[in-house]
C-alpha cells in the first residue's frame, strides 16, 4: 500500500521536513505500543516549494510475535497516520486486514 501526501514550505527559509508513518493495531491479542513508527522520509523544500513524498506500508509492518513467538500478521483494524512526528499527526486513516 502506497500513501502520498503533499509537504509545503511555508516560510522563507530552506528547510528539512521528516514525513512519518505510523500504525497502531487497534484490538489485538497481545499488547502493542499505541503508536508504532513504520517508515518515514527526509525531504529538503526551498522557500515556497511543495513535494509529493510517498510512503510504504507494507504487510510486514504488520506483523507481530504472538505468544508462541511466531510472527503474524492477525485481522484487525490498524490505525494508519502521517505526520511531522508522534505528537503532530496530520492525516489518519483506517486498514482492514481480513
Amino acid at each position: 500500500m502506497y500513501l502520498t501526501c503533499t509537504v509545503r514550505n511555508t516560510g522563507p527559509r530552506a528547510g528539512d521536513e521528516v514525513v512519518q508513518l505510523y500504525i497502531r493495531d487497534v484490538l489485538g491479542s497481545v499488547a502493542r505500543p499505541v503508536m508504532e513508527l513504520k517508515g518515514f522520509s527526509r525531504v529538503r523544500l526551498g522557500p515556497g516549494e511543495s513535494r509529493e513524498v510517498t510512503l510504504t506500508l507494507e504487510p510486514r509492518h504488520l506483523r507481530m510475535l504472538d505468544a508462541d513467538r511466531r510472527w503474524i500478521v492477525e485481522p484487525g483494524v490498524f490505525r494508519v497516520m502521517v505526520g511531522a512526528s508522534s505528537e503532530d499527526i496530520r492525516l489518519r486513516g483506517e486498514l482492514l486486514v481480513k
